[in-house]
């Protein structure tokens, strides 16, 4: 089909990239890179740790029309017991193995007539939350770094992010591993319920596409209402 497209999904066999890969499989031609194997999908699939290792460029078509960074951390701990590797850790997977991804597939965005890099920040970095030291300083660090690149790479790669709350994917489970997490994070959210890896992917589904084509440097707070509503 003429409108079909390259998409690389970095972390996409778990949680959201996983769901956006779900979504976009039938349509797109999609490399998920991860640190584990795939087990379904008709897609080409790379085993990637962002933070360590070099992407195979050899494995990737000469055009690609999109990039999202799915990879995370939920460190939540007081701030004085976080230790100095923590905080370095969380930057190491949030901040640094975005850069180094984009750095690496630059010139492949570059080559498509418009290309889309979708990153994740996180509610915590607008609603100040206790014990959320350390993600929601990486995560402000993705917000400056969106807004950075989509000016610098504009017109012909957008750059957006997407801040969630809590979404039940596997990076969340010892957050809403009983019935009374599970309850107590619903009630916390406006909407009265925790968010789904298909509640982030389909925004991030949208954000890749040419229906977005005049959205760049934008955080989308996709949160139940939490940042910005008192219900």
């Amino acid at each position: 089909m003429s409108d079909r497209k390259n998409f690389l999904i970095v972390g996409g066999t778990s949680g959201i990239g996983k769901a956006l890969a779900t979504i976009l499989d039938k349509d797109h031609h999609l490399i998920l890179a991860s640190r584990k194997a795939a087990v379904d999908g008709n897609h080409t699939h790379l085993i990637f740790d962002a933070t360590k290792g070099e992407l195979p460029l050899e494995e990737f078509p000469a055009q690609l029309d999109g990039l999202v960074y799915c990879p995370g951390t939920i460190t939540l701990k007081p701030f004085h017991r976080i230790t100095d590797e923590e905080f370095l850790q969380d930057y190491q997977v949030n901040v640094l193995g975005a850069i180094r991804t984009i750095r690496k597939v630059l010139p492949l965005l570059k080559n498509s007539a418009q290309s889309s890099i979708v990153l994740f920040s996180t509610v915590a970095v607008q609603q100040g939350m206790p014990f959320h030291a350390s993600i929601a300083a990486s995560k402000g660090a993705i917000e400056g770094l969106t807004k950075s690149l989509a000016a610098e790479l504009a017109p012909k790669i957008r750059v957006n992010a997407i801040a969630p709350s809590l979404t039940n994917t596997p990076l969340a489970n010892k957050l809403l591993s009983t019935d009374e997490k599970k309850k107590a994070s619903d009630e916390r959210h406006p909407l009265k319920r925790t968010g789904q890896p298909e509640d982030i992917a389909n925004l991030a589904a949208f954000l890749l596409l040419n229906q977005s084509s005049w959205i760049s440097g934008q955080i989308f707070h996709v949160d139940g209402g939490l940042s910005t509503l008192r219900v």
